[in-house]
């Protein structure tokens, strides 16, 4: 056995008011960094894997490989069964998934602690014994794959294609920044197994990783684990770090690019500035929020309250390994010419030059920063995630300790003097992204951007047979690393629930969590866009965000700046069902929080200016939808489903023509009627005790109200045939489908069986619709169902984003497994779901919105406090015949709809193969044709 080689023994990362976060760090002889945290909490163990290659270690020409690696190692590795990676930790109840950017690749699990060894075993085979298996079927695969993601992520989206203009423009094509993560198309396809290989060998050693493991472990016996399972990977070559290369511009450069989904025009400014822990940094890092956020900002004062441009803007400052960015966007109105919005960024930046900013200001950005830190390693998995990431990028996990410091260090000088270094009168990168028919509203001067699009034609993709019989030399190994038994698991312990409510018939609920000085709640108004006038939908949704806007006693600056000094946050938004109140706070503010609750629901502002505004910004979201694809096929589909005269059948926040009537009065109508604390519920959770919240909630006693009962539904009958349904989006990359049909509400006794039932359609990567779309055919890059609960009949829906030129394939699919589900669920079905169900309860629990959604549940849905235990019990006493039972009921194929949104000039002729006719025609508003 190799001997451990310590760094360190024992280390604390703590922050200035004492909370700390304890750790081992040690180092295998083989150069494998590891970390060890130990927390109890929840019986559940994460595993983060911190691999040092990104993008930027690439070579041109072979773009993307990195991200494409990633996907690579989550087949088949020497000792784990084909599949396994993928579909073995969700069937023990745990999550897993991986992510990489610019400057490194991450793998993260987390599980129920039963399951600790497997994921050691499979987590390690994947590190160091993953290489031999690779075959030409698994990477042509992956290709088709990854491939789907960039459709899906770039080539199919509004905007999609800014950061390539950008790094293409800001960097020279010898810098490792030149091109985007995922790469170029033409890259991905011309991978060979060659390159797998070398791009293996050269980066997946253990010294070029961190290992995190944290949880409810035993620090000795892991350490024993991680020897066996990761000593004997072979070390490699060290990987040399890679220097600071920042960039410099001598002059502006204007490009612009006429992007078929965008409805609306875009500006974009970037600017070169530093790598990431560069001293500057964090003061440009301040300085985006100073710029941008809130209502006393410079940007925002001059282009959205003075010039009436845009309904929003931001700035933000992003500091990557060797190189950063200094951006500010502007996603203006429908018509407002770009060259305008540039403009008015120079004026703001020239006033900003001159007036700089309040102490106020930056007093609430250092607040609310300390919020934030706290939520970023609020979960077993965010503590793994952020030490192994300090640990590789920043050279020790200790590093927690001084990127606070350097944060709260910052000054008023430090931001002015970056502000004038890196952004005010300094050349950057502009681009115009404008909507077909808007070349009149890009920057003057501006050229033509390199997009390449890609051309997708039936039949063109090359075919791949995968080999499940792959024959590979097994290295050897002194331990056997055949899979582990599964320890025991922990019994479910579901957090204590405590019960009150107010004088004035508001329920509470709360659950005491003390780990972290933090407090999350909300107050659930029942009504919503159920209370709307049919013709002025929207209605609720506007007075909701109304009411963010100001107090009868603060202007909206000053209501926006009394909440961040708090380091607070406040936000009442409406939805169909429900206005609801969402506030997070710490601890020690929690009932100054609650005062300016009460008074946002007491006093509200009614700020005509505000009103019109709010009422801009929503007609001009509205029309920004119609260029995503899934936005319309998902609205379109309830249509259908539902009808309009159904509260499901409309669109959340109204329509452009119900919107456009709605009135000031109308709003507070709306106010007047319809917010009563006897239709509302209040949820907490946090490091609060029950006396402390029943004596803050005190503040709202003036708060009164009586019971309104809520408008009663139509009751919706399914098709008894399907039908499909077409809408057209000329030239998309990808097809949108949805299919489904109306269920049970989701206080129905039936809801939950179904919800269950349909796991193993597609409750995740591990069902049959992700396992057939995605790993079997790579058609897709996601594909799944569920089954959200609302208070009437909630929607059945099943879909996915597929490769243009597979469409009707794609549905044939969806016909096949939905419709013979029942015919194929077997015991093993039952015993996988019944097994994914009950371990991924041990982690149900851990981070304060889990609970909080938890209460919520049981407050919108009239369940017991310990329906978490019933819902379990009803899983181990679960019947083959019950889910078949359910399956026939309720998910019965020739009662559902089907919707596809794509290309219809190389798609539509095509659909009536499906043998549901032909396929009738709807606009993007999902209106027929």
């Amino acid at each position: 056995m190799l001997s451990l080689c310590f760094i360190s023994a024992c280390s604390t990362g703590d922050t200035e008011d004492g909370f700390t976060v304890d750790y081992v760090q040690y180092e295998l002889d083989n150069g494998l960094k590891v970390i060890l945290h130990q927390d109890s909490s929840d019986p559940i163990v994460a595993m983060a894997t911190v691999v040092h290659v990104g993008s930027n270690r690439e070579k041109p020409g072979r773009t993307g490989f990195a991200h494409f690696f990633e996907h690579m190692s989550f087949n088949d590795s020497e000792n784990v069964p084909k599949g396994a990676n993928r579909k073995m930790i969700p069937e023990l109840g745990g999550t897993r998934n991986g992510g990489t950017w610019s400057d490194g690749t991450i793998y993260y699990e987390v599980v129920p602690k039963d399951a600790f060894d497997k994921l050691l075993w499979i987590d390690s085979d994947r590190l160091g014994y993953m290489i031999n298996t690779v075959d030409q079927g698994t990477l042509e695969r992956e290709k088709q794959v990854v491939k789907n993601e960039k459709r899906q992520r770039v080539d199919n989206r509004a905007y999609g294609h800014t950061g390539h203009v950008i790094k293409k423009s800001l960097y020279p094509s010898s810098h490792p920044y030149n091109w985007t993560v995922i790469g170029d198309l033409e890259d991905l396809q011309a991978a060979t197994l060659a390159d797998v290989k070398e791009f293996y060998d050269t980066y997946y050693v253990p010294s070029n990783a961190t290992l995190v493991i944290a949880g409810d472990i035993d620090i000795e016996e892991t350490k024993q684990k991680v020897e066996r399972w990761f000593g004997e990977i072979k070390a490699g070559k060290p990987v040399e770090p890679m220097k600071p290369m920042p960039v410099t511009l001598k002059e502006s450069k204007k490009l612009y690019h006429i992007d078929n989904f965008a409805k609306l025009p875009e500006i974009r400014l970037t600017f070169p500035t530093v790598e990431q822990y560069h001293e500057d940094a964090y003061a440009l890092d301040a300085l985006g929020s100073l710029l941008s956020s809130g209502k006393n900002s410079a940007l925002y004062k001059v282009i959205v309250e003075q010039n009436k441009q845009a309904p929003g803007v931001s700035s933000y400052h992003r500091a990557e390994e060797i190189a950063g960015t200094f951006t500010v966007r502007v996603r203006a109105n429908s018509g407002v010419k770009l060259d305008d919005v540039y403009k008015a960024i120079l004026s703001a930046l020239d006033t900003f030059a001159v007036e700089g900013f309040t102490d106020d200001q930056l007093t609430k950005i250092k607040a609310q920063s300390e919020t934030s830190f706290y939520y970023a390693i609020e979960s077993i998995l965010d503590k793994a995630l952020q030490l192994g990431i300090y640990n590789e990028y920043a050279g020790s996990p200790d590093f927690i300790k001084q990127d606070i410091a350097n944060i709260t260090a910052v000054s008023r000088e430090d931001i002015m003097r970056v502000f004038e270094k890196y952004v005010h009168n300094k050349p950057a990168i502009i681009t115009s992204f404008v909507p077909k028919g808007g070349i009149d509203l890009i920057v003057s001067d501006s050229l033509k951007a390199p997009v390449v699009e890609e051309e997708i034609k039936q039949n063109a993709e090359q075919k791949f047979v995968e080999n499940d019989e792959v024959v590979f030399e097994k290295t050897e190994t002194k331990h056997d690393r055949s899979e582990p038994p599964l320890t025991e698991l922990p019994a479910l312990s579901i957090p204590l629930v405590w019960e009150s409510s107010t004088a004035n018939g508001m329920r509470v609920l709360g659950i005491e969590q003390t780990e972290l000085p933090l407090v999350n709640f909300s107050i659930t108004i029942e009504g919503g866009q159920a209370f709307d006038k049919p013709d002025k939908l929207g209605t609720a949704f506007l007075m909701a965000q109304l009411m963010n806007e100001g107090t009868a006693n603060k202007t909206p600056q000053q209501l926006e700046e009394a909440i961040g000094l708090l380091g607070a946050s406040l936000r009442i938004s409406s939805g169909k069902e429900s206005v609801v109140i969402r506030g997070n706070a710490l601890a020690k503010n929690f009932e100054a929080t609650l005062a300016l609750v009460n008074e946002m629901i007491m006093q509200p502002r009614w700020d005509k200016a505000e009103f019109e505004r709010l009422k801009s910004r929503r007609l001009t979201s509205i029309q920004q939808s119609k260029g995503n694809a899934n936005s319309i096929a998902s609205q379109a589909f309830l249509k259908q489903l539902y009808g309009e005269e159904h509260l499901g059948g409309q669109a959340t926040g109204g329509k452009a023509a119900t919107v456009a009537a709605i009135t000031l009065d109308d709003l507070k109508a709306y106010y007047k009627n319809y917010l009563t604390p006897k239709n509302a519920s209040f949820h907490i959770v946090g490091d609060v005790k029950q006396s402390q919240v029943e004596k803050g909630l005190s503040q709202l006693s003036a708060w009164q109200g009586e019971k309104i009962a809520l408008p009663t539904q139509p009751s919706i009958t399914n098709v008894k045939k399907p039908k499909l349904y077409f809408i057209d989006l000329p030239n998309a990359k990808q097809s949108v489908i949805y299919v489904g049909k109306a269920s049970v509400a989701g206080d129905d006794k039936y809801f939950y069986p179904i919800q269950f039932a349909n796991m193993r359609l597609g409750g995740g990567i591990s069902a049959r619709l992700a396992q057939t779309l995605r790993i079997e055919k790579g058609y897709t890059y996601g594909a799944y169902s569920y089954l959200p609960a609302t208070g009437y009949q909630s929607p059945f829906i099943a879909s996915s984003q597929v490769r243009t030129n597979v469409t009707l394939e794609s549905l044939e699919v969806f016909k096949d497994l939905i419709g013979n589900y029942r015919a194929t669920f077997t015991e093993e079905d039952l015993s996988v779901a019944r097994n994914m169900t009950i371990k991924s309860n041990a982690r149900r629990f851990e981070t304060l919105n889990s609970l909080l959604r938890m209460l919520e549940t049981i407050s919108s849905f009239d369940k017991d406090k310990n329906y978490i235990e019933q819902e379990q019990n009803f899983v181990m006493n679960a019947k083959l015949v019950d889910m078949h039972n359910a399956i026939d009921s309720f998910l019965a194929e020739q009662e559902m709809i089907y919707l596809v949104v794509g290309d219809a000039a190389t798609q539509l002729s095509r659909m009536e193969s499906l043998g549901y006719g032909k396929p009738i025609l709807l606009d993007t508003d999902g209106n027929k044709l």
